[in-house]
Formats: structure tokens, C-alpha cells, sequence
């Protein structure tokens, strides 16, 4: 993929503000792009839109193909007749600041409910011929899906290895009765489904028609208790009872003392190659359903990966282990053509990484931040002068601070060393902007900075700090007064003056 000069604005959609405590794909997802595209901007980057579970981490999803229902219009449903004005009567009092992803959970799945039966119950049926069309043509995973939370549902919430020997293993006699047993439940969560790719394709239909296109994550793992896991069990490494031997992870980092038990299933990449890697062909065709570019979340384990034997308590006792990257993207690439894919190539990088990479000519990352940190700083891969054309600069992401948190946070020798290498001095109002100007400025061919960055904001605004959970995590939305057009006029021209401007006809 060849990148033009260009830029973007990184913001999850449930950081968008409306009234029903979550980012949601209406009006409002609509609104940002139409300032995305008042401020020059050509890319808007998501982080995976597919539903989450316990901790609320949209990179822990219960499918690699699903959408997240929480991101639905509700006000789209009820101009839709799916829901009336009397569903909206026990309204919790949202925050407008911060998502309750338990509240969610309860209230807007009941809100769901109401649509489902308004439609099961003759509502909306000008609706019924593209909703069987959906069924029809994402057969491959949706059925799956739909039976895997229907049973999820009918166990109160247990994990599939954690179900009754039948339905766990996927015996098809015990699949074929929860199937007639479930049948409501099986279609509400296809009708649900459908809805989320209704409206998140007339957005990216919206954005298309002004220049915006969308970068999204697709974490390189799936989740433990996910219905990819169970459904294609013999493509990981579990036992007979469905638990895993061995899990995912990453060894002591920036981040962590003890490194990162991220606990995901790690794949048998033997059985992967005796189907020529059929499950990974499936998988970015369902990621390019959704997304312009696709932005592979922890890159380096197509070349080798951080294996941790289960059960552990960190993920100190772990080993790197070589991974057929090659083969998989070759096989894609043959399969799909070629492929946008952005490389998140952070963290522990070594030259088969690399190689990888550049072998397919995938752009790799850049994180200012850390750019000013070490001895000998100069010889920083992320400093501006050293960046590459074909790389991604951003000046945090998800899992960093803000870029004004950091500055207040930084060490006095990362603070000296920017100093030094600027010949300027930041204040904490200036070093955010100053940040954003030299990613601009650089040579990298895309310069993507998060929303809070353009808006300046501080610690309390940090998307993500990796390794916790809590309700800190994952919660953040903005202010929709804060959207200015003046910060739109301000990016555009810092866009314009430094060759990232994309003509529009």
C-alpha cells in the first residue's frame, strides 16, 4: 500500500458525545466527520468496533467479525418506528462525560429488546427484505455468532469452555436442539447485528462522499471467550475441556515490570497452514467490510510471539516463539489482492519483524512520545529526522497519555532532551501543538494525533493505560462544545501548510 501525504484524527466512536451515555452512529458520528472534513482531514482512525465483554476493551471482543450493539442509533430506531417516545421513560441519568459501560449493558440492551420485538412483532418490515439479505450473505459467521451469545445467554453469562460438554464442544445433535430451542434469541442478535452494519455503512457511506476514509484496529488475537475461539476451536491451541495450554501475552515492557497476560488463545498455526490459512483470508475480508485501512494491532507476532504457559500470573515465565507471518500474508494477498494494512510495529522490534514489514510494504508506526527517552537519545528511531516515507506518526495513542499528560508526567531528562533537540522550552499550554506541528512536518507520509490532542486536553482525558482495568479505562467522550470550528480552522491550516492537504474534486 502507498500512502499519499495526508493526515487524521484518531477517536473511537464511543468517545462521541448524544444523550444516551455512549458514542453512537448518528447524528453525531456524522457531525465529526463533517469537521473532519472542515479540517482537511483524510482519514478518521477507529479502534475495533466488535462487541465487547468483561473490562469493556474493544481489542477483548466476542467476535472478530461482529459489530458493537452499544454503538447503535437509538434515535434512528425510533424515527424508524423500532421504538416510541414511552421506551425512553426510565431513561438513566447518563453522564455526558464518561461511558457506564454496566448501565449499558442493562439499559440499552432492554432498549434492543423493545426493537427486536417491535420488528418480530410486524414493525418496520420495509426492513425485512435486507435483514434476511444480511442473514443470507454473512451466513459464514453470523450464525455462529448468533447461536454462540444466544447459548452465552441461556449459561447467565459463563464462558463457553465453562458450558455443558454438548454445547461446548459443538456436538451437532446438542447444537441442532439449542438452535430450535434459541430461535428468538438466535434472530434478535442477527436483527441487532444487522442494524450496527446498517448504520456504521451509511456513516463510512457519509465520510466516502467527503474525503474521509477509515482506518480501523483488528486486534492480531481473538478473545478467550469469543465465538471465533469456540467455533474454530481446532485452530488454537485448547485441550479436550477447552482450556488453553498456552497463552498470549507480551514480556516486560515500557508499560510493565511483568510484562502483559493478555490471556488471549495463541493459534496452531500447523492446522492454519493445512487450509492454506482460510480462517485469516476470512478474516481480513470481514475487517475490509468494515474499514478503508486496516491497522494490525501487535504486528510483531506474525513474526514471532510471546508464548505463556496457562495457567500463570504473569507473563514474566514466557518464550518468543517464530510465527509463518510470510506464508499467512502471502496467502491473504493472494486470496484478496493487495492489502491496506498499516504495521503496528512497536514495542520489542527485531529484524524479522522488520523484514516482514518491508517485505510486503506495509507502512510502519511512529509514537512520539517516545522519542525522547534513553542515553543517548539522538539515535531515537522516532525522532522526526529520522522517521521514514512509508511509516504512520502519531504523536500518542490509545495506550499513551495525552500528549499534555505526558509533558506534565515526563522525566526531567526526557523534558531536557526535548528541550535540547527543539532549542525551544514548551509550556504546558505549547507543547501540545509543538508536538503535533513536527509529526505533521515529518517526513512520514501519514500524521494521525488523537482527538484530545487537537483539543489540548490533559491526563483525564488518557483513553487507555495498558495492564489495568477499571472503570478509568476505555470511558472517556467528549464535549461537544469543545469541537470547535476554530480547531478545525486551525488543523486544516496546519494540514495545508505542511503538504497533507488532500484535494477534493
Amino acid at each position: 500500500m502507498t500512502l499519499q501525504r495526508s493526515s487524521g484524527v484518531l477517536l473511537h466512536p464511543t468517545s462521541l458525545p448524544g444523550p444516551y451515555g455512549i458514542g453512537e452512529l448518528g447524528a453525531q458520528a456524522r457531525h465529526f466527520v463533517d469537521w473532519l472534513a472542515q479540517a482537511g482531514q483524510t482519514y478518521w482512525q477507529v479502534m475495533p468496533l466488535g462487541p465487547t465483554g468483561y473490562g469493556d476493551s474493544p481489542y477483548q471482543a466476542f467476535s472478530a467479525f461482529a459489530g458493537n450493539p452499544y454503538l447503535i442509533d437509538l434515535s434512528t430506531l425510533k424515527a424508524e418506528g423500532l421504538l416510541q417516545d414511552s421506551d425512553f421513560a426510565a431513561m438513566p441519568d447518563f453522564s455526558p462525560t464518561k461511558v457506564d459501560f454496566g448501565v449499558q449493558y442493562v439499559w440499552r440492551n432492554q432498549m434492543l429488546d423493545r426493537a427486536y420485538a417491535a420488528f418480530a412483532f410486524g414493525g418496520a418490515q420495509e426492513l425485512r427484505a435486507d435483514f434476511d439479505a444480511f442473514r443470507a450473505s454473512e451466513a459464514d459467521w453470523l450464525d455462529d455468532y448468533a447461536l454462540f451469545m444466544a447459548l452465552k445467554d441461556a449459561h447467565g453469562g459463563l464462558p463457553w469452555n465453562a458450558w455443558e460438554p454438548g454445547t461446548r464442544d459443538r456436538d451437532p445433535e446438542a447444537l441442532a436442539a439449542a438452535r430450535e430451542r434459541l430461535a428468538a434469541a438466535i434472530e434478535r442478535v442477527q436483527f441487532v447485528q444487522f442494524l450496527f452494519f446498517r448504520q456504521w455503512n451509511e456513516v463510512r457511506a457519509y465520510a466516502r462522499e467527503r474525503g474521509v476514509q477509515v482506518i480501523g484496529d483488528i486486534p492480531i488475537f481473538v478473545a478467550m471467550d469469543s465465538s471465533d475461539a469456540w467455533a474454530a476451536r481446532d485452530q488454537f491451541y485448547f485441550d479436550d475441556q477447552g482450556q488453553p495450554t498456552v497463552v498470549a501475552g507480551v514480556p516486560p515492557d515500557y508499560f510493565s515490570e511483568t510484562g502483559q497476560l493478555w490471556g488471549n488463545p495463541l493459534y496452531d498455526w500447523d492446522a492454519m497452514r493445512a487450509s492454506n490459512y482460510a480462517w485469516w483470508v476470512k478474516r481480513f475480508q470481514g475487517s475490509l467490510k468494515l474499514y478503508d485501512i486496516i491497522r494490525i494491532d501487535h504486528f510483531r507476532g506474525f513474526a514471532a510471539y510471546w508464548e505463556i504457559p496457562f495457567p500463570a500470573e504473569t507473563a514474566i515465565n514466557g518464550r518468543w516463539v517464530p510465527a509463518p507471518g510470510h506464508e499467512m500474508f502471502q496467502a491473504v494477498r493472494d486470496a484478496l489482492g493487495a492489502l491496506p494494512i498499516i504495521a503496528e510495529d512497536l514495542g520489542v522490534i527485531t529484524p524479522d519483524v522488520e523484514q516482514l514489514r518491508d517485505d510486503f510494504e506495509f507502512p510502519g508506526m511512529a509514537v512520539l512520545q517516545f522519542a525522547f527517552g534513553g542515553g543517548d537519545f539522538s539515535v531515537n528511531d522516532f525522532l522526526p529526522h529520522n522517521l521514514r516515507e512509508n511509516q504512520v506518526v502519531y504523536t500518542g495513542t490509545h495506550d499513551n497519555d495525552t500528549t499534555r499528560g505526558w509533558w506534565i508526567a515526563a522525566d526531567e531528562s526526557e523534558r531536557h532532551n526535548f528541550r535540547v533537540y527543539t532549542s525551544s522550552d514548551p509550556s504546558e499550554q505549547t507543547f501540545t501543538p509543538q508536538l503535533m506541528r513536527m509529526a505533521f512536518e515529518s517526513r512520514a507520509r501519514l500524521a494521525v494525533v488523537p482527538l484530545q490532542d487537537v483539543m489540548n486536553l490533559g491526563t483525564e482525558a488518557r483513553m487507555n493505560l495498558p495492564g489495568t482495568t477499571g472503570d478509568h479505562n476505555w470511558t472517556w467522550r467528549y464535549d461537544p462544545a469543545a469541537l470547535l470550528p476554530s480547531l478545525a480552522t486551525s488543523l486544516r491550516a496546519l494540514t495545508e501548510s505542511t503538504g497533507r492537504l488532500q484535494r477534493r474534486d
